[in-house]
């Protein structure tokens, strides 16, 4: 049994998370691995400087997760997060900024980033939120995330906009659009279930619809859809 970065028990852990870190700068990148070796739920594989050699690493080295800053030179994290998406989809990239309220941060998220974090987290959050990506699932603090895509989404103009119910060739039942809506406004599952008085295990059976009907991935992508259908804005976001 071992322990992991947030100090809790990992019993039969089967491999190390693959990780390879790109930022322009040499002492984010070790300081990060400084932070992710000594842990065996982690190996860092390899380092890049700009995105560019990032992608040629990743193929190389084929890594789970890739921690990624966002504004580098050469090629930036989006453009890098984007060739990758599409190079190697079962990669997960995690995003790293210097600043909360970032306009690169949505556009990595649109390009596949699985998360977002800002550089001044604590290696506990950075451990955890490598591990769920690494799930498939997204590490963005929900209302972080909707802070983030109602300052920097618009939906396009009223006569122009479908719908909300009608999403390219999907659409969405009542419930489907309610715990969309909800779900965009920050709120997690949890909350959800509270607020349409139904079961949690529910409120995932809607989103996973949710997910397939809208042909997103993710949590991040589907508060982005619902920004841009004008499902709700930035004064029902939060």
């Amino acid at each position: 049994m071992t322990l992991g970065t947030d100090g809790t028990a990992r019993a039969g852990l089967a491999a190390a998370i693959k990780v390879l870190i790109v930022d322009d700068q040499p002492l984010v990148r070790r300081g990060l691995s400084l932070i992710l070796s000594p842990d065996p739920a982690f190996e860092v594989v390899g380092e890049a400087e700009d995105g560019e050699r990032a992608v040629a690493a990743a193929l190389r080295l084929r890594p789970d997760v890739v921690v990624m800053d966002i504004r580098m030179p050469v090629l930036d994290g989006v453009g890098a997060t984007e060739e990758l998406t599409r190079v190697l989809p079962g990669c997960r990239v995690l995003a790293l900024s210097t600043f909360d309220m970032d306009e690169y941060v949505v556009a990595a998220l649109r390009a596949g980033a699985h998360g977002f974090l800002p550089k001044d987290v604590s290696p506990e959050e950075l451990g955890t939120a490598i591990q769920t990506v690494h799930a498939g699932e997204a590490a963005v603090a929900p209302r972080l995330l909707t802070r983030l895509i109602s300052a920097y989404v618009r939906a396009p103009a009223p006569a122009a906009a479908p719908p909300p119910a009608v999403v390219g060739n999907a659409e969405l039942t009542p419930r489907e659009v309610e715990a969309w809506r909800l779900m965009a406004t920050g709120l997690d599952n949890a909350a959800i279930a509270l607020a349409m008085d139904i079961s949690k295990s529910t409120v995932k059976n809607h989103i996973t619809s949710i997910f397939g009907k809208l042909d997103v991935r993710d949590r991040a992508q589907a508060v982005i859809a619902a920004y841009e259908t004008g499902l709700v804005t930035a004064r029902t976001g939060g």
